[in-house]
């Protein structure tokens, strides 16, 4: 008879739980990706760009010359060219011995011999070599993600494989907690890791059988982390590995647990859309922040706009929104779905405080990078 789930009589401290999955835990190896698939994912160490553009380029549709050549003329002096100079189109590479373009009506080419109505001086018209990227620049520093910015880089330097690290993180869905596990898909997805969904139902075998090791640097299991009668992750996890803790002194999460297969860690967030959130911040993020190497998340000082009271023993999840260069409370411990739609910061008071006073300056994370 299968012993039904039973939170113990004392709750792990967040931080205790956490040091216990971050213990020994390293960066997965970098693959290489081209970068239509590398967006979002981790740099690691990036090559040295190529300089761009590789040669001066036009910036728009005109006449290639040589300024020098220009002194004096104007639309009173017209100077005539012994030939017709070179057309260029925008982007175009300049001609060897020409620094300039002059625009289409500076040249009067209706008679015998080409004239020139203006004066041009050195670079006008023209984009010099390795102007938009300096030869020997890398993309982006290693640790940080990926963005539709660096990307460009990338294509124009002719880069084509990036080196990054991108986790497999496995995600089993337990019975009912479709809207957790899409949100933390969704959320793993933008953080970079590769993901990959499965379902079990709420049975301890089930369960198990689902807990695959191979193939994943991380799997993250949601729902059935409770005490009810069809809750049984826990005691899947417990038979599959090593159950380092079940019960966490985080608000909202606190039915969360944290297990390895071996060397892999394995995070179970409940089912609720709020605790799973939580728990995923508190938690199964820093835990895959490691495995991508990634730098410490963008964060946010600002003074708080009102108290936040905290019970001592429990670390709680605050949601903050700024107004008026002040951190605003959107929601303490309880968080709608509303609040996480709203949210722009994350603060996480440790469970040793009782809150801080109006006024105080926290250091919030980012939730909109």
């Amino acid at each position: 008879m299968v012993t039904a789930q039973r939170l113990p009589a004392s709750l792990t401290p967040l931080d205790a739980a956490l040091a216990a999955m971050l213990r020994d835990l390293a960066p997965v190896e970098p693959v290489e990706l081209p970068p239509a698939e590398a967006l979002r994912c981790i740099a690691a160490e990036m090559p040295a760009l190529r300089a761009y553009p590789p040669r001066d380029v036009a910036v728009g549709d005109g006449w290639a010359m040589r300024a020098n050549d220009l002194v004096g003329a104007s639309s009173y002096a017209p100077l005539p060219l012994a030939e017709r100079p070179l057309w260029v189109a925008a982007g175009a590479a300049m001609p060897d011995g020409t620094d300039c373009v002059v625009d289409a009506d500076a040249v009067d080419v209706s008679g015998p011999l080409p004239q020139v109505l203006a004066e041009a001086i050195p670079g006008q018209g023209v984009r010099r070599a390795g102007s938009d990227i300096a030869a020997g620049r890398a993309v982006i520093a290693a640790g940080e993600p990926l963005l539709p910015r660096h990307l460009l880089l990338a294509r124009a330097a002719g880069v084509a494989r990036l080196r990054v690290r991108r986790p497999r993180l496995r995600i089993v869905n337990i019975s009912n907690g479709e809207l957790a596990a899409q949100l933390i898909a969704d959320t793993a997805q933008l953080a970079g890791a590769e993901i990959v969904c499965t379902e079990a139902a709420p049975d301890m075998a089930a369960i198990a059988d689902a807990l695959v090791a191979d193939g994943c640097d991380l799997i993250v299991t949601i729902g059935g982390t409770g005490v009810g009668h069809t809750d049984a992750t826990v005691n899947a996890l417990a038979s599959r590995g090593a159950l380092i803790a079940h019960g966490i002194a985080l608000q909202p999460g606190r039915t969360a647990a944290v297990s390895r297969i071996d060397a892999m860690p394995v995070v179970a967030l409940p089912g609720a859309p709020d605790q799973a959130f939580a728990a995923w911040w508190a938690i199964a993020l820093p835990v895959l922040d490691r495995l991508l190497g990634r730098r410490a998340r963008k964060s946010l000082a600002l003074p708080l706009e009102r108290k936040i009271a905290s019970g001592v023993g429990i670390a709680e999840v605050v949601l903050l929104t700024r107004q008026h260069g002040s951190w605003s409370v959107i929601a303490i411990g309880d968080l709608s779905l509303d609040a996480i739609a709203r949210a722009e910061g994350l603060l996480i008071v440790p469970g040793g405080a009782e809150g801080f006073a109006a006024g105080t300056v926290v250091d919030a994370y980012m939730l909109r990078e």
